[in-house]
């Protein structure tokens, strides 16, 4: 069994979703010859642009999903790395000088501990930047767990929901950590999508993968199926489809 990552899903809808993480990059201060690690990279080709913007000596890309990283084997060189692992549990103390993760901390729970952890593997004056998804109140997202909670004992929880904090929570934790400068923002992005239908097709991509697994291959078909039904039923068949989507992204530097 997958682990429910594939990365051409994903990437449909491509230039929508790195519009955040170049938001995001905007928000670093200039550092030269850095060493820049990407939690929850992915299939790597932002990691690799990324360091060719901030001009990096080094890219070490993290990601759990094999299916990814396999991927990203295509962005490998002497200077972009990759390897799999846990971002909730990583860390490098006083390695890197810049620490990024782009929607990807929302898979991980206790927030407080694991920025602590990111924190303490930047070197003196080291930036932290991050984007998580806050939209789990829309349709797309509230469907998916009540569909989920009824067709599976045990289904897994939204897990953006549940970990997801307030933006005025993330200033106070990125202040108790030492980061003396900071910005921490809530952004609405407006992506104007064919149809209703290609939510599901985004969902498919990211947030509806924690099912994939529960379901098994076959089930997971008939999931998706309903799931469009009701998603249909509650915003309606459109074309086109104004999909809005929060988000916060939070950037600090340490003294």
């Amino acid at each position: 069994m997958s682990d429910g990552w594939n990365p051409e899903q994903y990437n449909r809808y491509a230039s929508e979703r790195e519009l955040p993480f170049w938001d995001l990059v905007g928000l670093l201060r200039p550092v030269s010859s850095c060493r820049v690690a990407d939690l929850g990279c992915g299939d790597g080709r932002l990691s690799a642009e990324l360091g060719f913007r901030v001009g990096a000596h080094s890219v070490l890309g993290v990601d759990a999903s094999t299916a990814m990283l396999k991927a990203a084997t295509h962005w490998t060189d002497e200077r972009v790395h990759f390897e799999r692992g846990d971002i909730g549990s990583w860390q490098r103390p006083g390695e890197f000088d810049v620490i990024v993760a782009n929607a990807s901390l929302q898979w991980v729970g206790q927030h407080e501990a694991v920025l602590g952890r990111w924190a303490g593997s930047l070197r003196t004056g080291g930036q932290l930047a991050v984007q998580v998804p806050a939209n789990a109140d829309h349709p797309a997202h509230r469907i998916a767990a009540e569909l989920a909670g009824e067709l599976i004992e045990d289904a897994p929880e939204d897990q953006v929901a549940r970990n997801v904090l307030a933006p005025e929570r993330y200033a106070e934790i990125l202040d108790d950590l030492g980061f003396v400068a900071q910005h921490v923002r809530l952004q609405v992005y407006v992506h104007h999508l064919d149809s209703t239908r290609d939510v599901v097709e985004w969902m498919k991509g990211t947030s509806l993968t924690r099912f994939k697994q529960p379901f098994g291959e076959a089930r997971w078909a008939q999931f998706v199926d309903r799931y469009r039904e009701r998603l249909l039923e509650e915003l309606g068949d459109r074309a086109p489809y104004v999909y809005p989507f929060k988000r916060i992204l939070m950037w600090g530097q340490l003294a």
